[in-house]
């Protein structure tokens, strides 16, 4: 295995569909920003409520991505 140096961002990604969608659009949007995203964390998950039922999903991500060079 090679040798790597990781950055570490935490983001909240939300979907109204579920836990899942809201990780998902979350990296979406971490790797068209950043570049040699390796490996996310779900730190956190918690929700909207909106007239007694679930409004929104929302999921906060440790994500790691390799430095250039790395």
């Amino acid at each position: 295995m090679s040798e790597h140096t990781y950055k570490l961002i935490e983001i909240v990604g939300s979907s109204p569909d579920s836990i899942e969608k809201a990780i998902e659009n979350a990296l979406a949007d971490a790797a068209a920003s950043l570049h040699k995203v390796r490996w996310f964390e779900v730190v956190e998950t918690r929700g909207h409520v909106e007239n007694g039922k679930v409004g929104h999903y929302q999921v906060t991500l440790k994500i790691g991505f390799t430095l250039d060079g790395s």
